[in-house]
Order: C-alpha cells, then structure tokens, then sequence
C-alpha cells in the first residue's frame, strides 16, 4: 500500500531539476543528495547579486553578506536544538569535522593512560582521526562490538566502560552500511557515567530524522550539509559550548584571533575561534536554503516516509535468490546493504548502471566491519523522500535481470 505522504514527496520531486532532466533511478543519497532549487537559487543569487566577504569590512554589501552568513549559522542551530549559534562551528564536511574535534580533543584530554572506544560500524571518518589521535597521545583505541543483526552492543559497551580510563566514545548516529540507528541517548548517558565524552558522526542522520543536541546529551556532534539537500565544501561541528571553550584551535590565521603578537596569539570568541582564512560564505548561505527547504516539508514527515520506502526495499529484496541483507537491526535509516553469492558488487553496479539504477558499491569507507562480517565490498541501495516506490520496483526488476545474466555467466 502507498503511503499517505506519497502525493506530497512525489510533488517534492519536481523542486530537484536533475532528478526531473534524468530518466534514471537514484538510489545513492547516502553517498550524497541532490540539491533543490531553492538552494541552487540562494547561492546563485548570492553570486549574481550580493557577493562580498564577510564579518571584516564595513561596506553595505559585506554587511548584507555578513547577515546572511550569520543568519545560516542561526538556521541551523536552531534546527539542531543548540543552545547558543556560538556552538556551530562551520567545516569543510563530516570528515573535516571529526579531524578537528579529535585533533583538539588529543592535545586537551588523551594522554598514554587514555582509551578510546570505537564502535566497529564506523564510517572511517570516524576511525582514521581516532587513530591519528591515539598515535600522537600514546592512547589506546579498542573497538566496540556489533550483533550479528548489525545492532551496537550495549553490554560490550558497558563492560569496556567499567574497565576504567575511557575518555572518549565515538559512535555513529546511523550506519552508511548497516543502516542501524543508534541509541545516542543511552550511550551519552553510559559514558557519561564513567566520566567520558561523546563524539556522534551524523552525516547519515541529519537528513532523515529530528535532530535535538539537547535531547541526545552527547559532546559533539558532526554532519555535512551535501547529504541533506545542501552544497558540498562545508559542514557542521557541534559541541557544548563549555567543552569548545577548553578546547585549543588547531588551525589558524585570519579572523580566528583576537590580538597577534610576532611571538603569540589570542582568540577570538567562539565560533570564529575555530574558523581560520575566509569562510565558505556561498555554501553556508546555500546549507541554510537547504534547512529552510527540509522545515518547510517537515523532518518528521520526511522521516515518517523514508521508513516506510526503507521497509518497502527491504521486502523486495528478499524476494531475489541468494540475496543476503547486510544489516538488519532496528530502528534503521533508509538505505540497505547486501550481497549476493555468486555475483560481484562491482558487477552488480555495473550492470544496474546500464539498467538506469544508481547504486553503491564497494568497501562503502568500512573496511573493518566488513572485514569483521567477512566481506569485501557490499551493493548499497540508499533513498531519500525524493525516491518513490516505483524507483524501489524498477530497482529490483533491474537487479533480477542483472543476477539472472550474473549467474548465467558464471554457470557457463
């Protein structure tokens, strides 16, 4: 049965002018979404109009500019619930954001006694800076286990904390591989219990479901404007307020200090402490379209619809032989992994590809879990509230066909 909300995503799709110039199926917004023309149009305009640098010079339009920079940065703390805009602290993307944090992080807190826990369902945005970060304090970094259906353990989790000298967890809010939603609240609060932080990779929950820092009592939190309708070139890091205040900048130059001295330096009050050289001025503008465009059809909605299409794909790949679900725990985010015996994940994209289907494929940037699951690569199929069930069908028609002639192949 089509959802109720199908008739108002199904107009929503006329607002994505590469999804309507296309003929193909789209099933890779986990990777990275398409874009509205409200966003499009903000940042054009903006170009065409009203460019100029902002937050140092006094002309008009720099200060019109300067507003609107201002103005993103409120639209989106307001949209995450942050206590104060001084707590977003505009990034280059996810990745960009988990470096910095953990950068800072290493030189205030971790020393050689320190631990680190990581859960094994890591995007290796959320790995490699970790790593990065033990090797530079002399910190240990252990892993926290997943279930067979793709879940975090809660009681690994808890045992690890309870073995003492945790400083920091980080963990995903949604898995780009399993799909697997994680509780942050009930982490935040085991960690916090055992005096550690909290680090959340949000790149695949800020799309798709109600963001409330207040709510998820974690430390920080990162997401990328690209995977949620925005531009590419800029993300988000928050943190409490108090914590950004301990921590040092780990970049520097223009517009992130106070006072200079040829031997020393001051800095300059948050947020800007944290931005160093001329910001993504453009791209936030164009994130903040990109909030508007989401509050305006509503997270919940969009939330509500993306699982009942995620539920949808699900059940008709099961009906293909051979086809292997990677990840199944629940509550899940719109997208599913798999695999199929026989038949390559590279081949499979391939062939879908020449079929008009855009999927997936590969290591998916988990290396460790899939070495942990005992795979290579995975096939990933990915929605977002501009997909339709007809997309959903037309996907398993083609990879029907693409596993029949697969299969045939390797038979002969």
């Amino acid at each position: 049965m089509k959802h109720h909300l199908h008739q108002r995503f199904l107009k929503a799709r006329e607002d994505f002018p590469a999804i309507m110039a296309s003929q193909s199926v789209y099933l890779d917004s986990a990777a990275t979404s398409h874009k509205p023309s409200a966003v499009i149009k903000a940042m054009s305009d903006f170009y065409e109009t009203g460019y100029a640098t902002v937050n140092r010079a006094v002309y008009r339009k720099a200060l019109l500019a300067t507003d609107l920079y201002n103005n993103a940065r409120e639209k989106i703390a307001r949209f995450i619930n942050a206590s104060s805009p001084s707590e977003v602290i505009f990034t280059k993307g996810t990745t960009d954001s988990i470096n910095i944090f953990a950068d800072s992080f290493s030189r205030s807190f971790l020393k050689p006694s320190s631990r680190i826990l990581v859960s094994e369902m890591e995007h290796h945005s959320n790995l490699i800076p970790w790593q990065i970060a033990a090797a530079s304090s002399g910190a240990h970094l252990e892993r926290i286990p997943i279930t067979p259906e793709g879940a975090l353990s809660l009681d690994a989790l808890r045992e690890l904390l309870s073995l003492g000298n945790v400083t920091v967890v980080a963990v995903t809010h949604c898995s780009n591989a399993l799909g697997t939603i994680n509780p942050i609240s009930i982490i935040a609060a085991m960690a916090h219990e055992y005096g550690a932080y909290l680090l959340v990779d949000g790149a695949q929950a800020a799309p798709h479901i109600p963001l409330d820092m207040q709510a998820l009592g974690c430390d920080a939190y990162a997401f990328s404007a690209h995977k949620m309708c925005g531009p590419t070139g800029i993300g988000v890091l928050w943190a409490r307020e108090s914590l950004l205040d301990s921590l040092p900048p780990t970049r520097g130059g223009g517009d992130m200090i106070d006072t200079v001295t040829f031997s020393s330096s001051t800095w300059a009050e948050l947020p800007l402490k944290f931005e160093p050289g001329t910001p993504p001025i453009a791209e936030a503008i164009g994130l903040g379209a990109a909030v508007d465009y989401l509050n305006a059809l509503s997270i919940p909605a969009i939330h509500e619809y993306e699982t009942e299409l995620s539920f949808y794909l699900t059940s008709r790949l099961l009906s293909i032989p051979s086809l292997q679900l990677v990840g199944t725990a629940l509550p899940r985010g719109p997208l599913q992994s798999f695999h199929i015996k026989g038949a390559h994940p590279l081949d499979i994209a391939t062939l879908l590809d020449l079929e008009g289907i855009a999927v997936r494929s590969g290591h998916l940037c988990c290396q460790p879990l899939l070495a942990r699951l005992s795979l290579t690569a995975l096939t990933r199929a990915s929605l977002a509230f501009y997909n339709t069930f007809d997309d959903i069908d037309r996907c398993v028609e083609a990879l029907e066909k693409v596993v029949k002639k697969l299969l045939y192949i390797q038979i002969r």
